[in-house]
Protein backbone atom coordinates (compact mmCIF):
# COMPACT_ATOMS: atom_id res chain seq x y z
CA UNK A 1 0.00 0.00 0.00
CA UNK A 2 1.28 3.53 -0.81
CA UNK A 3 1.55 6.22 1.84
CA UNK A 4 -1.80 7.83 2.75
CA UNK A 5 -2.99 11.01 1.06
CA UNK A 6 -4.22 13.52 3.62
CA UNK A 7 -7.36 15.42 2.65
CA UNK A 8 -8.91 18.32 4.54
CA UNK A 9 -12.62 19.01 4.14
CA UNK A 10 -14.09 22.21 5.58
CA UNK A 11 -17.77 22.36 6.42
CA UNK A 12 -17.87 18.66 7.17
CA UNK A 13 -21.25 18.83 8.91
CA UNK A 14 -22.96 20.35 5.88
CA UNK A 15 -24.86 18.53 3.16
CA UNK A 16 -22.02 18.57 0.64
CA UNK A 17 -19.45 17.61 3.23
CA UNK A 18 -21.61 14.74 4.44
CA UNK A 19 -21.79 13.21 0.94
CA UNK A 20 -18.16 13.98 0.16
CA UNK A 21 -16.49 12.43 3.19
CA UNK A 22 -17.88 8.96 2.54
CA UNK A 23 -16.90 9.10 -1.13
CA UNK A 24 -13.30 9.97 -0.26
CA UNK A 25 -13.11 7.27 2.41
CA UNK A 26 -14.39 4.52 0.11
CA UNK A 27 -11.82 5.31 -2.61
CA UNK A 28 -14.01 7.14 -5.10
CA UNK A 29 -11.31 9.73 -5.80
CA UNK A 30 -7.87 8.18 -5.49
CA UNK A 31 -8.71 4.57 -6.23
CA UNK A 32 -9.14 1.26 -4.39
CA UNK A 33 -5.47 0.91 -3.41
CA UNK A 34 -4.80 4.41 -2.05
CA UNK A 35 -5.20 4.94 1.71
CA UNK A 36 -6.44 8.33 2.90
CA UNK A 37 -6.48 10.39 6.06
CA UNK A 38 -9.29 12.87 6.61
CA UNK A 39 -9.08 16.14 8.53
CA UNK A 40 -12.46 17.79 8.99
CA UNK A 41 -12.94 21.45 9.90
CA UNK A 42 -16.18 22.86 11.32
CA UNK A 43 -17.30 25.88 13.29
CA UNK A 44 -17.69 25.27 17.04
CA UNK A 45 -21.55 25.10 17.04
CA UNK A 46 -21.45 22.29 14.45
CA UNK A 47 -18.83 20.12 16.12
CA UNK A 48 -21.43 17.86 17.73
CA UNK A 49 -22.92 17.14 14.31
CA UNK A 50 -19.57 16.39 12.73
CA UNK A 51 -18.78 14.06 15.61
CA UNK A 52 -21.86 12.10 14.55
CA UNK A 53 -20.57 12.00 10.98
CA UNK A 54 -17.30 10.62 12.31
CA UNK A 55 -19.17 7.85 14.13
CA UNK A 56 -20.82 6.87 10.86
CA UNK A 57 -17.51 6.86 9.03
CA UNK A 58 -16.10 4.55 11.70
CA UNK A 59 -19.13 2.27 11.40
CA UNK A 60 -18.54 1.88 7.65
CA UNK A 61 -15.21 0.18 8.40
CA UNK A 62 -13.58 1.62 5.31
CA UNK A 63 -10.33 -0.23 4.75
CA UNK A 64 -8.72 2.80 3.08
CA UNK A 65 -9.43 5.26 5.90
CA UNK A 66 -6.25 5.38 8.00
CA UNK A 67 -7.07 8.40 10.12
CA UNK A 68 -9.83 10.87 10.96
CA UNK A 69 -9.30 14.15 12.81
CA UNK A 70 -11.99 16.69 13.70
CA UNK A 71 -11.25 20.30 14.56
CA UNK A 72 -12.71 23.79 14.80
CA UNK A 73 -9.22 25.29 14.38
CA UNK A 74 -8.16 26.07 10.76
CA UNK A 75 -4.48 25.87 11.68
CA UNK A 76 -4.89 22.32 12.99
CA UNK A 77 -7.26 21.12 10.28
CA UNK A 78 -5.23 22.41 7.33
CA UNK A 79 -1.73 21.53 8.50
CA UNK A 80 0.16 18.83 6.58
CA UNK A 81 -2.64 18.17 4.06
CA UNK A 82 -2.10 17.19 0.42
CA UNK A 83 -5.54 18.32 -0.77
CA UNK A 84 -7.64 21.03 0.89
CA UNK A 85 -11.30 20.99 -0.15
CA UNK A 86 -12.78 24.27 1.09
CA UNK A 87 -16.49 23.55 1.11
CA UNK A 88 -17.69 25.46 4.16
CA UNK A 89 -19.09 28.96 3.75
CA UNK A 90 -22.16 30.93 4.72
CA UNK A 91 -25.11 30.38 2.36
CA UNK A 92 -26.81 33.25 0.60
CA UNK A 93 -29.83 34.34 2.63
CA UNK A 94 -33.14 35.91 1.59
CA UNK A 95 -32.66 39.37 0.14
CA UNK A 96 -28.88 39.10 0.27
CA UNK A 97 -27.03 40.55 -2.70
CA UNK A 98 -24.02 38.76 -4.18
CA UNK A 99 -21.75 41.52 -2.90
CA UNK A 100 -23.08 41.01 0.63
CA UNK A 101 -22.30 37.30 0.40
CA UNK A 102 -18.77 38.05 -0.77
CA UNK A 103 -18.17 40.33 2.20
CA UNK A 104 -19.68 37.79 4.63
CA UNK A 105 -17.53 34.89 3.42
CA UNK A 106 -14.32 36.76 2.68
CA UNK A 107 -12.89 36.67 6.22
CA UNK A 108 -13.38 32.88 6.35
CA UNK A 109 -11.03 32.47 3.43
CA UNK A 110 -8.53 34.96 4.81
CA UNK A 111 -8.05 32.77 7.87
CA UNK A 112 -8.04 29.54 5.88
CA UNK A 113 -5.53 30.96 3.42
CA UNK A 114 -3.19 31.87 6.27
CA UNK A 115 -3.64 28.41 7.79
CA UNK A 116 -2.77 26.74 4.48
CA UNK A 117 0.79 27.99 4.80
CA UNK A 118 1.20 25.01 7.16
CA UNK A 119 -0.01 22.49 4.58
CA UNK A 120 2.17 19.84 2.92
CA UNK A 121 4.65 21.11 0.29
CA UNK A 122 2.58 19.56 -2.50
CA UNK A 123 -0.81 20.85 -1.29
CA UNK A 124 -3.51 21.54 -3.85
CA UNK A 125 -6.50 23.66 -2.90
CA UNK A 126 -10.01 23.42 -4.35
CA UNK A 127 -12.48 26.11 -3.25
CA UNK A 128 -16.15 25.15 -3.42
CA UNK A 129 -17.74 27.58 -0.94
CA UNK A 130 -19.45 30.37 -2.89
CA UNK A 131 -18.69 32.72 -4.45
CA UNK A 132 -15.90 30.23 -5.07
CA UNK A 133 -13.82 32.13 -7.63
CA UNK A 134 -13.43 35.18 -5.42
CA UNK A 135 -13.09 33.15 -2.23
CA UNK A 136 -10.25 31.29 -3.95
CA UNK A 137 -8.68 34.64 -4.89
CA UNK A 138 -8.84 35.73 -1.24
CA UNK A 139 -7.35 32.50 0.11
CA UNK A 140 -4.57 32.54 -2.50
CA UNK A 141 -3.52 36.08 -1.62
CA UNK A 142 -3.31 35.06 2.02
CA UNK A 143 -1.12 32.03 1.27
CA UNK A 144 1.53 33.54 -1.00
CA UNK A 145 3.97 30.65 -0.56
CA UNK A 146 1.65 28.20 -2.35
CA UNK A 147 2.33 28.29 -6.11
CA UNK A 148 -0.41 29.54 -8.45
CA UNK A 149 -0.80 26.16 -10.16
CA UNK A 150 -2.02 24.62 -6.89
CA UNK A 151 -5.18 26.76 -6.67
CA UNK A 152 -8.59 25.88 -8.12
CA UNK A 153 -12.20 27.01 -7.80
CA UNK A 154 -14.80 24.48 -8.85
CA UNK A 155 -16.64 24.75 -12.13
CA UNK A 156 -16.73 20.98 -12.62
CA UNK A 157 -20.38 20.83 -11.55
CA UNK A 158 -21.22 23.38 -14.27
CA UNK A 159 -19.13 21.33 -16.71
CA UNK A 160 -20.99 18.15 -15.79
CA UNK A 161 -24.33 19.91 -16.19
CA UNK A 162 -23.35 21.12 -19.66
CA UNK A 163 -22.19 17.64 -20.68
CA UNK A 164 -25.48 16.14 -19.54
CA UNK A 165 -27.58 18.75 -21.36
CA UNK A 166 -25.79 18.04 -24.65
CA UNK A 167 -26.07 14.28 -24.13
CA UNK A 168 -29.80 14.41 -23.40
CA UNK A 169 -30.50 16.71 -26.36
CA UNK A 170 -28.60 14.48 -28.78
CA UNK A 171 -29.79 11.17 -27.31
CA UNK A 172 -26.33 9.79 -26.51
CA UNK A 173 -24.55 8.61 -23.40
CA UNK A 174 -22.66 11.29 -21.47
CA UNK A 175 -19.42 9.45 -22.25
CA UNK A 176 -19.87 10.42 -25.93
CA UNK A 177 -19.64 14.16 -25.11
CA UNK A 178 -16.16 15.72 -25.04
CA UNK A 179 -14.44 19.12 -25.06
CA UNK A 180 -17.12 21.14 -23.31
CA UNK A 181 -15.83 24.35 -21.71
CA UNK A 182 -17.09 26.54 -18.89
CA UNK A 183 -15.57 30.03 -19.09
CA UNK A 184 -15.40 32.71 -16.42
CA UNK A 185 -17.20 32.84 -13.10
CA UNK A 186 -19.17 30.19 -11.23
CA UNK A 187 -22.28 32.34 -11.38
CA UNK A 188 -25.18 33.12 -13.68
CA UNK A 189 -22.71 34.93 -15.97
CA UNK A 190 -20.64 31.81 -16.66
CA UNK A 191 -20.39 30.83 -20.32
CA UNK A 192 -20.99 27.15 -21.18
CA UNK A 193 -19.28 26.88 -24.58
CA UNK A 194 -20.41 24.24 -27.07
CA UNK A 195 -18.44 25.53 -30.06
CA UNK A 196 -15.53 23.10 -29.62
CA UNK A 197 -17.54 20.28 -28.05
CA UNK A 198 -17.70 16.90 -29.74
CA UNK A 199 -20.58 14.42 -29.62
CA UNK A 200 -19.55 10.93 -30.73
CA UNK A 201 -16.54 12.55 -32.36
CA UNK A 202 -18.56 15.06 -34.39
CA UNK A 203 -18.98 18.80 -33.73
CA UNK A 204 -21.84 19.37 -31.31
CA UNK A 205 -23.38 22.02 -33.55
CA UNK A 206 -23.65 19.55 -36.43
CA UNK A 207 -25.13 16.79 -34.27
CA UNK A 208 -27.58 19.20 -32.61
CA UNK A 209 -28.72 21.23 -35.59
CA UNK A 210 -30.56 23.76 -33.45
CA UNK A 211 -28.62 26.98 -33.01
CA UNK A 212 -31.49 28.63 -31.16
CA UNK A 213 -31.38 25.92 -28.49
CA UNK A 214 -27.58 25.89 -28.30
CA UNK A 215 -27.34 29.68 -27.92
CA UNK A 216 -30.43 29.98 -25.76
CA UNK A 217 -31.83 27.20 -23.60
CA UNK A 218 -28.58 25.23 -23.36
CA UNK A 219 -26.62 28.16 -21.95
CA UNK A 220 -29.34 29.50 -19.67
CA UNK A 221 -30.21 26.02 -18.33
CA UNK A 222 -26.63 25.42 -17.26
CA UNK A 223 -26.28 28.94 -15.84
CA UNK A 224 -29.48 28.62 -13.80
CA UNK A 225 -29.38 24.93 -12.93
CA UNK A 226 -28.53 25.61 -9.29
CA UNK A 227 -31.62 27.77 -8.90
CA UNK A 228 -33.67 25.08 -10.65
CA UNK A 229 -32.49 22.49 -8.12
CA UNK A 230 -33.38 24.79 -5.22
CA UNK A 231 -36.83 25.43 -6.69
CA UNK A 232 -37.51 21.70 -7.05
CA UNK A 233 -35.78 20.36 -3.96
CA UNK A 234 -36.04 23.25 -1.54
CA UNK A 235 -32.29 22.99 -0.94
CA UNK A 236 -29.17 23.69 -2.95
CA UNK A 237 -27.22 21.04 -4.87
CA UNK A 238 -25.42 18.71 -2.48
CA UNK A 239 -24.89 15.20 -3.86
CA UNK A 240 -24.16 16.51 -7.34
CA UNK A 241 -21.71 19.06 -5.91
CA UNK A 242 -19.96 16.34 -3.88
CA UNK A 243 -19.77 14.16 -6.99
CA UNK A 244 -18.26 17.06 -8.97
CA UNK A 245 -15.64 17.62 -6.25
CA UNK A 246 -14.66 13.96 -6.59
CA UNK A 247 -14.53 14.34 -10.38
CA UNK A 248 -12.33 17.43 -10.14
CA UNK A 249 -9.81 15.93 -7.73
CA UNK A 250 -9.73 12.58 -9.55
CA UNK A 251 -9.10 14.35 -12.87
CA UNK A 252 -6.24 16.44 -11.50
CA UNK A 253 -4.79 13.41 -9.67
CA UNK A 254 -4.92 11.01 -12.63
CA UNK A 255 -5.26 13.33 -15.66
CA UNK A 256 -7.83 14.06 -18.35
CA UNK A 257 -8.61 11.57 -21.08
CA UNK A 258 -6.43 11.89 -24.18
CA UNK A 259 -7.76 14.55 -26.59
CA UNK A 260 -10.35 15.71 -24.06
CA UNK A 261 -10.35 18.44 -21.43
CA UNK A 262 -12.19 19.53 -18.32
CA UNK A 263 -13.21 22.90 -16.91
CA UNK A 264 -11.71 24.46 -13.79
CA UNK A 265 -11.22 27.95 -12.45
CA UNK A 266 -7.49 28.62 -12.11
CA UNK A 267 -5.22 31.63 -11.75
CA UNK A 268 -5.40 33.38 -15.11
CA UNK A 269 -2.12 33.89 -16.93
CA UNK A 270 -3.79 36.24 -19.39
CA UNK A 271 -4.82 33.52 -21.84
CA UNK A 272 -7.79 34.41 -24.05
CA UNK A 273 -7.59 38.01 -22.86
CA UNK A 274 -8.82 37.10 -19.36
CA UNK A 275 -7.36 39.49 -16.79
CA UNK A 276 -4.18 38.09 -15.31
CA UNK A 277 -4.48 37.05 -11.68
CA UNK A 278 -8.23 36.50 -11.63
CA UNK A 279 -9.52 33.03 -10.73
CA UNK A 280 -11.40 32.22 -13.94
CA UNK A 281 -12.65 29.03 -15.55
CA UNK A 282 -10.79 27.74 -18.60
CA UNK A 283 -10.54 24.54 -20.63
CA UNK A 284 -7.86 22.48 -18.88
CA UNK A 285 -5.86 19.40 -19.85
CA UNK A 286 -4.24 17.56 -16.96
CA UNK A 287 -1.78 14.75 -16.38
CA UNK A 288 -0.69 13.12 -13.15
CA UNK A 289 2.26 15.53 -13.09
CA UNK A 290 0.54 18.84 -13.90
CA UNK A 291 -1.97 20.73 -15.99
CA UNK A 292 -2.20 23.45 -18.61
CA UNK A 293 -4.79 25.73 -20.15
CA UNK A 294 -5.83 24.52 -23.60
CA UNK A 295 -4.49 27.07 -26.06
CA UNK A 296 -5.47 28.15 -29.56
CA UNK A 297 -9.25 27.79 -29.37
CA UNK A 298 -11.12 30.21 -31.57
CA UNK A 299 -13.52 32.49 -29.71
CA UNK A 300 -16.02 34.05 -32.07
CA UNK A 301 -17.92 37.27 -31.43
CA UNK A 302 -20.75 35.42 -29.67
CA UNK A 303 -18.32 33.67 -27.30
CA UNK A 304 -16.14 36.72 -26.75
CA UNK A 305 -19.05 38.83 -25.54
CA UNK A 306 -20.09 36.22 -22.99
CA UNK A 307 -16.59 35.58 -21.72
CA UNK A 308 -16.03 39.32 -21.30
CA UNK A 309 -19.28 39.68 -19.34
CA UNK A 310 -18.23 37.00 -16.87
CA UNK A 311 -14.70 38.38 -16.56
CA UNK A 312 -16.14 41.83 -15.84
CA UNK A 313 -18.14 40.34 -12.97
CA UNK A 314 -14.98 38.72 -11.59
CA UNK A 315 -13.20 42.07 -11.72
CA UNK A 316 -16.06 43.71 -9.83
CA UNK A 317 -15.96 40.99 -7.17
CA UNK A 318 -12.20 41.41 -6.82
CA UNK A 319 -12.70 45.13 -6.23
CA UNK A 320 -15.29 44.44 -3.51
CA UNK A 321 -12.73 42.43 -1.51
CA UNK A 322 -9.64 44.45 -2.36
CA UNK A 323 -8.94 45.09 1.33
CA UNK A 324 -8.71 41.33 1.94
CA UNK A 325 -6.10 40.73 -0.74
Amino acid sequence: MPSPITVAVTGGAGQIGYSLLFSIARGAIFGPDQPVRLKVLEIPPAMKVVEGVALELEDCAFGLLEGLDLSDDPDAALSDVNWALLVGSKPRGPGMERGDLIRENGPIFVSQGKALQKAAPDVRVLVIGNPCNTNCLIARHNAPEIPDERWFAMTRLDHNRAVNQLAVKSGVDVSAVERVTIWGNHSATQYPDYHHALISGEPAASVIDDEQWLQGDFISRVQKRGAEVIEARGKSSAASAASAICDHVRTFHHGTAENDWTSAAVVSDGSYGITEGLIASFPIQATSSGWEIVQGLETNEFSRARIDTSVSELEQERDVVSDLL
